[in-house]
């Protein structure tokens, strides 16, 4: 009989150290800390083979609060301070308390003989409850060498043979001591791994919203196209028929990385200079160059009104003169008012406009004053190659001069090794007025525009360099993708529909719904639903995924956004019917 119970011990004994092992390997794989709490809770009194526990955390407010149970009664909304309120002393007359302050497991044989600590609790508990609590083990919830972050207090070990309830074994004790020490790891394991996830987010976040404040006139697109894009993927993990039934993102994973992809969509625009962005009229750069051009016409006023008076006191003008002259002067006010016109850059300019402010720009106006001096360093040096001529002289109205042309800087070529295919203008910028001022639609030049694109180049060039952990290896490609098309006539890498995963086709739907509705771009009023609706249904298929855009109406993921952050003048469409790509692509 001796022997039988000698080996059902060192069975039991086995077994427990077995179980010990792979619940601390289970542990130090978790990553959800509800389950994680439960499994060293539940682990702990298989161990000891008791009744019950009661798992208490440590807070912030240097309290112990009840954090779970074994058995399914409410836990207590109280909290156990660890310092008097009052004296500031240890309440070191709780034995919980005790533990969590002295590190220190604590074991009871019988609760009510006990006279160390306070125990009025637990008795009072068994009194309403018509429990008996008789053995009591309290055991700190701490790394090796560290503060405990909690308590773990059993209640009741039961004799494995008779059933009967027995003081604790302290070898049992022992292993749940390094229990409780391997989970205290794997919890700060997990919090830092928590820690260091919000901040990373919380710097995406500051970096997007930074971009966002570089130019009021993108408001809170970095914001808002995020936003937009998690509700159609939503919308697109949960389609049960149709091309996108088998999408879905399948771990918290997934979602963090194109989360954080999205957050990023717009990164590269750091680089890209807010003048360019915010241009509004042709001739902007920092300030309107308009104003310098008014300026002239007001000289070529002033002149034509000197000659005038010259004349007059001469007694040499004529009726045939002062027709002449206020031909000449209605003249000079339609001229400026076409060049003012065209700098606005809200309607297309033909051939025969552009002729127009050629020959206005070839007249000639008088500058008597030395243009060189107040010039930067730099200023002066872009005229280094161009002749000072004598004064007074004649200019053109209107020109394009050597000095109006900015070099591009041989390090800003494209690196071939990141497969970019976009055509690169000659010239950084050129800010000559005709130049500007021909643009046929907009405000920007082709260089320009070339500027703003290159934010694809700069944001996947960053992205890819970073060292992404292993889970987060994709957000270079949602971030990056955003502008290529169906049809392989994006940028910033003309990747066709074989090479546009589902993540990237929602970028580009929600990145472009969100620009063509926007209240703050300079260039642009907001359009209406039914305006944004109509030249997303002609992008789809060649532009946008058309499969992507009719889950998009279909789904009601356009009016919740719009409920959200459009006006209500631009809600004008409840049914999306209408505006359905009709041939989906393959």
């Amino acid at each position: 009989m001796e022997q039988s119970r000698f080996g059902a011990e060192l069975s039991s004994r086995s077994l427990r150290l077995n179980g010990l092992i792979e619940t601390c390997i289970a542990m130090s794989m978790c990553r959800d800390r509800a389950a994680l709490l439960q499994q060293l809770l539940s682990e702990g009194r298989h161990l000891l083979n008791c009744d019950g526990g009661t798992m208490y955390m440590v807070t912030e407010e240097q309290t112990l609060r009840f954090e779970l149970r074994t058995r399914s009664d409410p836990l207590p909304a109280t909290q156990i301070p660890l310092y008097d309120p009052g004296t500031g002393n240890p309440n070191e007359n709780y034995v919980s308390v005790y533990t969590a302050l002295h590190n220190q497991a604590v074991r009871i044989d019988d609760v009510y003989a006990e006279t160390r600590f306070d125990l009025s609790g637990t008795r009072a508990f068994d009194d309403a409850s018509g429990y008996r609590t008789v053995s009591m083990l309290t055991v700190p919830i701490a790394p090796r060498g560290g503060s405990p972050i909690g308590v773990l207090q059993f209640m009741n070990a039961l004799d494995p043979f008779t059933g009967a309830i027995v003081p604790f074994d302290p070898e049992a004790g022992a292993l749940v001591e390094a229990l409780a020490a391997q989970a205290a790891v794997a919890l700060d394991n997990m919090e830092l791994v928590d820690s260091q996830k919000q901040l990373t987010e919380s710097l995406i976040r500051v970096l997007a919203t930074t971009i966002d404040a570089k130019s009021p006139h993108t408001g809170r697109h970095c914001e808002r196209v995020p936003e937009l894009a998690m509700r159609l993927a939503q919308a697109a993990c949960d389609a049960s028929d149709g091309p996108l039934k088998h999408f879905a993102f399948r771990s918290e994973r997934e979602w963090e990385e194109f989360r954080i992809g999205a957050w990023l969509h717009d990164c590269g625009k750091v680089t890209t200079p807010e003048y360019v962005i915010d241009k509004a009229t042709k001739l902007e750069t920092i300030h309107n160059r308009i104003h310098e051009v008014r300026m002239r016409f007001e000289v070529l006023h002033r002149d034509l009104e000197i000659a005038r008076l010259q004349a007059q006191v001469a007694g040499t003008w004529s009726d045939a003169q002062q027709a002449a002259h206020a031909a000449e002067l209605a003249r000079l006010k339609q001229d400026f008012e076409f060049v003012a016109r065209c700098n606005v850059g809200d309607e297309a300019l033909e051939d025969d406009a552009i002729e127009a402010l050629a020959g206005i720009g070839a007249r000639q106006w008088t500058r008597h004053f030395d243009d060189r001096l107040g010039l930067s360093a730099v200023e002066l040096a872009a005229r280094a190659a161009e002749r000072a001529p004598a004064l007074p002289c004649t200019e053109p109205l209107l020109a394009d001069r050597p000095r109006d042309i900015v070099a591009r800087p041989e390090g800003e070529r494209l690196d071939p090794a990141f497969g970019f295919r976009m055509d690169v203008p000659e010239h950084l910028y050129n800010r000559g007025e005709l130049y500007n001022l021909s643009v046929r639609n907009g405000t920007l030049t082709r260089e320009e525009r070339y500027k703003i694109n290159e934010h694809m180049v700069h944001t996947v060039m960053m992205l890819e360099r970073m060292p992404f952990p292993k889970h987060l290896k994709r957000v270079p490609e949602y971030a990056g993708t955003h502008h290529e098309r169906m049809d392989g006539k994006g940028y910033p890498r003309q990747l066709g529909p074989e090479q546009l995963s589902v993540p990237s086709r929602i970028m580009a739907v929600a990145d472009i719904f969100e620009a063509l509705t926007a209240a703050d771009r300079p260039y642009k009023k907001p359009k209406p639903l039914s305006e944004a609706l109509t030249i997303m249904q002609r992008m789809a298929g060649t532009h946008i995924d058309a499969d992507i855009y009719n889950l998009f109406l279909r789904s009601g993921v356009y009016l919740a956004y719009a409920h959200k952050h459009l006006d209500t003048e631009q809600i004008d469409v409840s049914d999306p019917t209408p505006f359905c790509a009709t041939a989906p692509h393959a």
